[in-house]
């Protein structure tokens, strides 16, 4: 492992502006701290010390907390000499079912990305994600407007308004949805193709609602259950194909949902 390249001979020490997504024992008494920076994307750093009774660092460095960092440069890796929170989302990690909706985000950034590409733009998506689950904004609103922001970010953007296959435009009917061609099929090309399956007019419709629009536009919309879970699959196998595996979230949040389901009902289909 070789520490990034902003750790050079002329520039020891930077400052960047980072989340949380993890982190694991390293050590006897260190941490190994992953992060997505404004600065430079997804990155590693070394946290020395921080299981340590005294460690007045270990507190900022909770996965889903918004922070600010100052790296030196390591042996292997770049080691965090001073962390300070800027944001704590608090409400994230006191309650285990947000906890589900926010490890989940951190998986799907974490699976399209790479170490060392820069890309504000994610991290604002994060960021604001997180904050917006925070502020007990409908957890099925801003988890839906994640997942196809993020696509349109990592260069997955799903075909929407017209048929992938003949082009045509999509009319106000249910359709079929392929993996495997990025998008939307008409009926015509639909029954026609052993792997596509059907979406429903209602989903397509919220769909392509989240895909164009501004958060302040998409948290307008007013999802059913049924709805939103049928939007939910649908996206989540969509990633399990473009990923070639699938994920470990979401399991777990329907594990979650079970016993513990009941005050979020409401939010999650308002």
């Amino acid at each position: 492992m070789r520490s990034p390249d902003f750790v050079t001979r002329r520039a020891r020490t930077l400052r960047l502006e980072a989340i949380v997504l993890r982190h694991s024992d390293w050590g006897e008494a260190d941490r190994l701290i992953g992060l997505f920076s404004l600065q430079l994307g997804k990155l590693r750093a070394i946290a020395k010390g921080v299981r340590r009774a005294r460690s007045r660092k270990a507190g900022h460095l909770e996965p889903f907390t918004h922070v600010n960092l100052l790296l030196a440069k390591g042996r292997d890796l770049p080691i965090i000499t001073q962390a300070d929170t800027l944001e704590a989302f608090q409400p994230l990690k006191d309650d285990l079912l947000l906890t589900t909706y926010a490890a989940y985000m951190v998986e799907l950034l974490d699976r399209f990305t790479v170490e060392g590409e820069e890309n504000a733009a994610l991290f604002r998506l994060l960021h604001d994600s997180l904050k917006r689950l925070a502020q007990a904004e409908p957890p099925g609103i801003v988890l839906r407007f994640y997942e196809l922001r993020l696509l349109d970010l990592v260069g997955y953007r799903p075909q929407l308004f017209q048929c992938i296959r003949c082009h045509a435009e999509i009319q106000a009917q249910d359709q079929f949805f392929s993996y495997a061609e990025g998008g939307v099929l008409c009926p015509e090309c639909g029954r026609k193709t052993s792997a596509a399956l059907p979406v429903s007019m209602q989903a397509l419709k919220y769909l392509r609602h989240f895909q164009r629009s501004d958060y302040a536009e998409a948290r307008r919309a007013r999802l059913s259950g049924s709805v939103n879970a049928e939007i939910e699959t649908l996206l989540i196998n969509y990633f399990n194909y473009l990923l070639e595996r699938r994920l470990n979230t979401p399991s777990f949040i329907q594990r979650m949902r079970q016993v513990s389901l009941a005050p979020y009902r409401d939010k999650e289909s308002a």
